[in-house]
């Protein structure tokens, strides 16, 4: 039996915030650019968890990290 990864918000926020840290993507950009970088069969799924915490592909990937704390002290 095919098992596939469980996307819940926390996993799809830590993928978004690792794409952005690492210059891939910008947090201007819509939520659809996230899947460019996760496998096509596993696009519904993160879809459906999207949908169910109310957010819209075209939403912005600020929106889906947050407000981020940086200590620059």
């Amino acid at each position: 039996m095919l098992q596939s990864i469980q996307y819940s918000m926390d996993l799809i926020r830590d993928e978004a915030r690792h794409l952005v840290q690492e210059g891939v993507i910008s947090r201007q950009q819509p939520i659809y650019a996230l899947c460019k970088y996760i496998p096509a069969r596993e696009w519904a799924y993160v879809e459906c968890e999207l949908e169910k915490s109310n957010f819209l592909l075209r939403d912005r990937v600020g929106d889906l990290l947050g407000r981020e704390e940086w200590d620059n002290d």
